[in-house]
This record gives structure tokens, sequence and C-alpha cells, in this order.
């Protein structure tokens, strides 16, 4: 008989993490705050296909922005009968692929829409502590919204997200802001931009050189420090702007003013994708070294009608998960971990039938209940019960059960005397186990 050859054990792609219990339980507990704080503001969940058409991102991010030239995951679908094959991608942001949905079935017709997204993105970009090929955005669009108002709102809100997650404004993050205008405005930048850019091509590296007339903008976004002083002196945006713009800007500064949100303006802030106007900002931090943006945003009123829909405008902003689960580690914020709010101690199978009662009883009333698999001894089951973080030990003993009682113990507190309860009227005492 031949021996059969045993086949590699198969592992996830380089970038593309698993999230294993108890880790998943720190990303529910971040989404269910984020959500808390989401509805408050009025906004409603979107959910669109992690693959969308190559297309949508070549028109909505920009031919020459990384993230197309460099990082998207693109392949040709397979062919159909007639031979056609659609060219596809795997979703590198979010926003494009919401402004599709809106402008495809319509729904920004009647009104303005407030809306959120949770969702994996793709890039195939070097993984590093924060970053990773498959990563985690929690996203908002306000969009057929116009005025500096939601601009503002947007950005009360984020601010808002990040106080609740126990994170404290001026010591953990601060917000910078600043304002990109419109494309006339911009024009006019980019080409004073490009002469100063010329002027000082000895000092640019290889990737400035490759923006210069590109996507000029980006230069100054760099970390090099030998560009520092040259970019420090280059021509201003704010300088450029016209009357309209700078009203804008300033109406939102007023509301953050009066809400007593602390910012920074800071000339040099651009985001990394082309479709962006007026209104910017991000959120950064000094916890997690290079990777200091913790969320960023901005107003892109022209991307719905760049997309194939009705000119309307739009503002909204991106949150990694990751990088925010790993600030909150940095910085100490307790994340809790989930845990039953009791584990059922079974000592023999005879009384399983009467305790499968009882659990599904109190699990109807609401109680998160965890029970002990399999038979062991007392002493080993009590110490599952403590590993697991249950408040309470519900110990359904043979004699307990045989006179219709369990045993009911605290795990945490040792001054908590332990009583019995009766099996045959849960809902009487299973409120008092919600209470650890």
């Amino acid at each position: 008989m031949t021996e059969q050859k045993k086949l590699p054990q198969l592992q996830a792609v380089k970038g593309m993490n698993d999230i294993l219990p108890p880790e998943s339980a720190r990303w529910e507990w971040l989404e269910e705050k984020m959500r808390s704080v989401l509805q408050r503001y009025g906004y409603q969940n979107v959910r669109t296909p992690i693959v969308e058409p190559t297309a949508l991102f070549v028109r909505g991010i920009g031919e020459v922005t990384d993230i197309v030239e460099k990082e998207m995951y693109a392949f040709e679908d397979r062919a159909d009968k007639h031979g056609q094959a659609e060219h596809l991608a795997l979703r590198p942001e979010m926003t494009a692929g919401v402004v599709r949905a809106m402008t495809e079935h319509s729904f920004l017709r009647d009104s303005g829409r407030r809306l959120y997204y949770f969702g994996a993105m793709f890039r195939r970009e070097k993984p590093q502590k924060g970053r990773y090929r498959q990563f985690h955005q929690m996203g908002i669009e306000a969009l057929g919204f116009a005025g500096p108002d939601v601009d503002a709102e947007v950005i009360l809100l984020g601010n808002r997200l990040l106080r609740e997650l126990g994170l404290v404004d001026g010591e953990h993050f601060h917000l910078e802001l600043n304002c990109l205008g419109e494309a006339d405005e911009r024009r006019a930048h980019r080409a004073a931009l490009i002469a100063h850019l010329e002027q000082h091509i000895d000092l640019l590296d290889e990737d400035g050189k490759r923006r210069l007339h590109s996507n000029p903008l980006r230069v100054l976004d760099t970390k090099n420090p030998a560009l520092q002083d040259m970019c420090n002196a280059a021509p201003k945006l704010l300088d450029f702007l016209g009357e309209t713009s700078l009203a804008h800007f300033n109406g939102v500064r007023a509301i953050l003013d009066a809400a007593g949100v602390a910012y920074r303006i800071n000339p040099r802030l651009v985001r990394g994708l082309d479709y962006y106007n007026l209104t910017v900002f991000e959120w950064v931090t000094d916890k997690l070294g290079s990777q200091g943006t913790v969320c960023g945003g901005g107003r892109y009123d022209g991307l719905i009608e760049q997309l194939g829909g009705k000119p309307a405008p739009a503002v909204g902003f991106g949150m990694g998960m990751e990088r925010m689960l790993l600030l909150l580690e940095e910085v100490g914020v307790p994340v809790p971990q989930q845990a039953p709010s009791v584990y059922a101690i079974v000592p023999s199978a005879a009384v399983l039938p009467q305790v499968f009662v009882v659990l599904e009883a109190l699990r109807a009333a609401g109680v998160s209940v965890q029970m002990h698999p399999g038979q062991s001894g007392m002493k080993s089951q009590f110490k599952k019960a403590d590993g697991s973080g249950a408040a309470w030990a519900l110990i359904f003993g043979d004699d307990e059960v045989a006179e219709g009682l369990v045993a009911v113990k605290h795990l945490r507190d040792t001054a908590v005397p332990q009583t019995t309860k009766s099996l045959a009227d849960v809902s009487s005492w299973a409120s008092e186990l919600l209470r650890a």
C-alpha cells in the first residue's frame, strides 16, 4: 500500500490576519461603541460589495495615486460566453463604492443621506504594525449636504467617537484642519507649487520627482526630514483661496470654536485621494510612531458627478479599526473582554435534562450562560468557571436538583453568601444574575 504524502499546512496570506477570541471580543466592543455614537447622530448602515469594477477606483481615486498605481488588487475575471471579461478589483477604500451604490439605486433623489459602514479593504503594500494588506475601516458619508455645518457635524462626531472610546484630546490625539479650496484655486496653487518644487528639484527624492507634475500636493505630505524646510517654504493653498472657500472654512471653524473643539490649521494637510475639496481634516496621534493618523476625511463635492451621478455635495471620513485598537492598547484604555454572566457546573450527567431546561429559561431572560462541556470533577469545573470570567456559578448537585433547587455562588466577591434558587421559577431570580 502506497503511503499517502502529507500535504503542507496552509497558512493565511501574509498581511491578511485571522481575528480570533479573545481578540475578536475587542473588535465587537469597539464596533458596538462606535454604532452607539453613529446612531445618535442619525447615521444608517450601508454595506457594499468587496469586489467592484476596477474603473470605479480609477475614476474615483485617480490614476496617478499610489493606491491605483501600486497597491490595488485588480484582476481580469473569467471570460463569458462572448469572450468578454470584466476588470474587477478588491476595494481599496469604500467611499467610491458607497457613491456608486447611492447613484445606481437613486438614493439621493429625494434627500441627503447620512450613512456609516464597517468593512474590509485591500491594498498590496508591505505589511507592518498597523498596516496590513487586508485591513478594516469604519467610515461615514454625509451625501447631499453642502454647508459648513455638515462638515462641522462630521468633525464633532469624530471627536465624540474618540472621546467615548476613552481617548483624551490633547493627550492622546489632536485634530488638524485645512481647506483645499475649489478646482480653479487648486490649479493656481498647483502651478505656483510646481514652480517652487522645480527650483528645488535637486532636493527631491525619487518619489517626489515622480509626483512633481502628476500630484505635487502629495510631495508636501512627505515624511522625509531633508525636505521639510523646502516644503515649509512652499506656496500655501490657503493664500490662493477665494471669498467663498474662505467663508466655508471659517464657517466650519466658527462651529468648532463654539463647541470648544481644539484644532490646528495645517496648511500642508492633504488627503491621499484625488476627489477631495474644501475642508479636509485628520485626527493625529504621537503614540503610534510613524502611523500617526488614526482618522481622516473631508469634503468631496465632485465625486458623485465624476462617477456618473447627478452633481451633489458630500463629506465623510474613514477610521482604521486595527490602528484604533493599537492606540487604545498603547495608551492603556481598558477594553472589556467577553464573558458569560453565568457558568453552569454539572457534576452528574443524570441531571442534564433538568439543567438544560433551566439554562434555556435563563437565556430567554437575557442571561449569558456557558455550560461546562462533558463530565469532570468539581475542582476542574470550578477552575474552568473561574477562568471563563463569569460572575456567577450555578451548581447543579444531585441532591439540590432532587429537591428542585440549584446552588448559586458568586465567583468574584467572596462576601456574597452562596444561596439556593428554585428550578421551577427561574424568571423570579434570573435578573439577579445580570447584576455582577
